[in-house]
C-alpha cells in the first residue's frame, strides 16, 4: 500500500523550502535552500529572491522526488503572503504559489493556500508537541528577519486568525542580528555564527536595559552600541552576547506586557529568531 502525503512550499526572503508530510503527520522530507547574498550585503531584492526561488526549485523538487518516492500526493500546500491580512504581499511568494498550482493542476489534488506567519506558528506547534494549545486563544511572538510581532491568535478551520498587538517601531531583531554580524565581517545571514559567538563568550554580561513602549520593542540603539562596542576594540564574542542578551530581555518584556493586557494565556514563540539556543535559555534573565 502506498504512503499517502501532503506537500508543502514556502518560498520567503531568504530561504527555498519543501517539505512532504505524511497523512499522519510524519515529516518525511524537509529541504532548504538557502537564497544566496553577496559579502557585505544586508540582503535581497525582491527581484532577485524570486529569480532565485526559481533557480532553487528544480533540484529542490527533485530531491523531494527522491525521498518520497512512489508515495500518493493528496494535497499541496503553499505560503502565499506574509500574513493573513489585506495587502499583505511580498513577490517571493509568487515562485511557490507557482510551483505550487502547477503540482496541483497536473496532478489533480487540491490546493490549500496559507500565510508565512500562520506557516511559522503552526511550525512551533509541530516541533514542540503542544497541539493542546489550539483549543483557546493563546499569545504569540513571531521573531525573524522581517517580524518582531506580538500576536493574539485563535485557531479556526485549519488556519489562524493572528492579530497584530505590539512589534517594533523600527527594526526587526533579524535585522538587527544581520547588520551587526555584516558590520563584524559575517556572512549573511548571521544568526548562526552568532549564536556560536555568544555561547563562547564567558565574561561579564554587557548590560544595556532595552528600549521598550508597552508592547513595542525599538532596536535600532541596539545597532548604534552594538558598532560601537566593536569599534572601540570589543571582542567579538562579547558583542554577539550583548546583542542577543539585548533582544532576548527585550523579548521578555513584551511578553509581560501581552500577558497583562490580555491575561494569563500559553504563549507561543516562532520565527527563525527564536531557534536561537541562547535566546530560548533566556527565560529567567529579564
Amino acid at each position: 500500500m502506498k504512503n499517502s502525503l501532503i506537500i508543502g512550499i514556502d518560498t520567503s526572503n531568504y530561504t527555498t523550502s519543501v517539505s512532504a508530510l505524511s497523512i499522519d503527520g510524519e515529516l518525511i522530507a524537509n529541504i532548504k535552500r538557502p537564497l544566496s547574498v553577496k559579502p557585505g550585503e544586508c540582503g535581497l531584492r525582491q527581484s532577485d529572491a524570486v529569480f532565485a526561488h526559481i533557480k532553487n526549485l528544480p533540484s529542490a523538487m527533485e530531491e523531494l522526488r527522491d525521498a518520497i518516492g512512489d508515495s500518493e500526493l493528496l494535497a499541496v500546500a503553499v505560503s502565499e503572503c506574509p500574513r493573513r491580512q489585506v495587502g499583505s504581499y511580498m513577490p517571493c511568494f509568487l515562485a511557490g504559489v507557482a510551483c505550487a498550482e502547477s503540482i496541483a493542476a497536473t496532478c489533480r489534488v487540491e490546493l490549500y493556500r496559507f500565510s508565512h506567519q500562520c506557516g511559522h506558528l503552526m511550525a512551533a506547534i509541530y516541533s514542540s508537541g503542544c497541539f493542546d494549545i489550539l483549543s483557546a486563544p493563546f499569545g504569540a511572538m513571531h521573531i525573524s528577519g522581517g517580524t518582531t510581532e506580538p500576536l493574539l491568535c485563535k485557531y479556526f478551520e485549519e488556519s489562524f486568525s493572528a492579530e497584530i498587538v505590539g512589534g517594533t517601531r523600527d527594526l526587526n531583531a533579524g535585522q538587527a542580528i544581520d547588520r551587526i554580524g555584516v558590520h563584524m565581517g559575517l556572512g549573511f545571514p548571521c544568526g548562526a555564527e552568532i549564536e556560536r559567538l555568544a555561547l563562547e563568550y564567558n565574561g561579564k554580561p554587557i548590560n544595556r536595559r532595552p528600549s521598550t513602549d508597552g508592547a513595542f520593542l525599538n532596536l535600532s540603539g541596539l545597532v548604534n552600541m552594538a558598532e560601537r562596542l566593536y569599534d572601540d576594540g570589543e571582542d567579538k564574542t562579547a558583542v554577539a552576547h550583548f546583542l542577543l542578551r539585548y533582544i532576548g530581555r527585550g523579548i521578555i518584556e513584551i511578553s509581560r506586557r501581552h500577558l497583562d493586557v490580555y491575561g494569563d494565556m500559553p504563549m507561543l514563540y516562532a520565527g527563525g529568531v527564536m531557534s536561537n539556543s541562547r535566546l530560548k535559555g533566556m527565560r529567567g534573565e529579564a
